[in-house]
């Protein structure tokens, strides 16, 4: 953990336990003996409610369950991270997540939801709603390069954003709850999720498919959490946003024809190569001059494709990239503007082109109201200084499908350590994870979720 949220979070735990330990009353001497003995009594009531207050004990009783399953926290990201499997294909990883709920006594476990999805209940001892907890199952075709001991077995493949993590500690939520089930007010719903990070071509996968094969249905949950690692954020800390948290995405491919022709006589041909380079050009300039300044927009133009010989004028070309935008009306307008300058350039060099344009994921709305009844329980739990409001960013993520249908909040989890050097960035070969974030993920995650039952069945009284 980082040296400043270690301690924070060691005086935070620290005043729970003083709080418990000791009252002082003081009472001023010229009181008459019955009146103080009505008055300490008085104060010694209200002493010994605040000394009980459930959710300062609970807050306690979670982080000892915690504690004592850190070390099979540590091996379960471990045990994930030697074996990562590509989106749509989490066979092994879905099966060791169906066996560790069963082990647990979850019910109604529904499996190969959107392919390799899991959706389990953990019903309480006492009635109340439901809540829904999300992680997600899939890695990247990246390649390990870190040499230690959890390196992926898989080559070309590898948990390079931290969905190993987000599994572990879902695993962890359902085990402390599992154990605490008899004070639960209400039912948590658990959602394994294949394909985050978008199905393969031609198959359908990730959030949006949960949700069309009924994993918000039966029960429905009231709202749904979810959380991210972040390596730019210390361990110990938890990062939120109100509102609008991450941009929606597009993919786009574009595809450039024109004539080929021997480089030695190019007024014979149509240079392809030659338009791309143009194109990619006027593209940028939708941003600084057909949009608003005020706009946040990314168009990214991350591969280009054409060409057999040195020698020869290539005859087509393509190009693949993505948008990231807030405003739903801005991204409909880029799409409009692409076209429009596409057919102005390929025109120019009397070329052709097509582009296919395909919506990805949504904007992330954390609803306001959720955020604001969950910040105390977080709070509580790491601590005041532990908690801080991050900045939009321009990362995509299906959490935002969820949304779409019952109020979120999805949380930004710090992972990194900058004195253990583990600074480097989601989807690169040198990414990994402080691994006291499992402990501070399932903390959060599960007085989040016991908190938000808790408030919703006394609502309903």
């Amino acid at each position: 953990m980082g040296e400043m949220a270690a301690e924070a979070m060691k005086d935070h735990r620290s005043r729970h336990r003083e709080e418990a330990d000791a009252v002082t009353i003081r009472l001023p001497s010229p009181l008459r003996a019955g009146a103080c003995k009505s008055i300490a009594a008085l104060f010694f009531g209200l002493s010994l409610s605040a000394i009980a207050d459930p959710s300062s004990r609970r807050v306690e009783e979670v982080a000892r369950e915690t504690e004592s399953m850190r070390s099979r926290l540590i091996e379960t990201r471990r045990d994930i991270h030697r074996h990562p499997e590509l989106s749509n294909r989490e066979e092994r990883t879905s099966a060791l997540v169906v066996q560790r709920l069963r082990e647990l006594g979850l019910e109604d476990i529904r499996t190969n939801v959107a392919h390799h999805g899991v959706v389990a209940l953990l019903k309480g001892g006492k009635p109340g709603p439901v809540v829904a907890i999300r992680a997600d199952l899939d890695a990247l075709p990246i390649n390990e390069t870190l040499d230690v001991p959890y390196k992926s077995m898989v080559p070309g493949v590898k948990h390079a954003c931290g969905h190993d993590a987000h599994t572990t500690i879902a695993l962890g939520v359902a085990e402390v709850l599992s154990r605490m089930r008899g004070e639960i007010h209400g039912t948590v719903k658990f959602l394994f999720q294949p394909a985050e990070e978008g199905p393969p071509p031609g198959e359908e996968g990730g959030a949006a498919l949960m949700i069309k094969e009924g994993a918000l249905d039966h029960p429905r949950p009231l709202a749904i959490y979810g959380l991210h690692t972040t390596p730019e954020t210390e361990v110990g800390r938890i990062g939120f946003r109100s509102g609008p948290a991450q941009a929606a995405f597009d993919l786009f491919t574009i595809t450039l024809r024109g004539k080929a022709a021997y480089a030695a006589w190019p007024e014979k041909g149509v240079d392809t190569m030659l338009v791309a380079a143009e194109a990619i050009q006027a593209i940028q300039s939708i941003k600084s001059r057909r949009l608003s300044a005020f706009d946040p927009v990314l168009i990214t133009i991350g591969k280009i494709q054409g060409g057999k010989s040195p020698h020869t004028i290539a005859e087509e070309i393509k190009l693949e990239g993505t948008v990231r935008v807030f405003n739903e009306e801005v991204r409909k307008r880029i799409e409009e503007l692409m076209r429009e300058t596409l057919a102005g350039v390929t025109s120019a060099y009397g070329a052709t082109y097509d582009l296919d344009y395909r919506h990805g994921t949504m904007v992330v709305y954390n609803d306001p109201k959720l955020v604001e009844e969950s910040l105390p329980s977080i709070r509580k739990t790491v601590g005041e200084t532990n908690v801080f409001e991050f900045p939009q960013r321009m990362g995509a993520e299906d959490f935002s499908y969820y949304e779409q249908v019952i109020p979120g909040f999805f949380l930004r989890l710090g992972s990194g350590n900058k004195a253990k050097g583990i600074v480097a960035e989601s989807h690169t070969a040198l990414f990994d994870i402080d691994e006291q974030c499992l402990v501070t993920g399932v903390e959060v995650m599960s007085n989040l979720v016991l908190d938000f039952l808790d408030r919703h069945a006394a609502e309903r009284k």
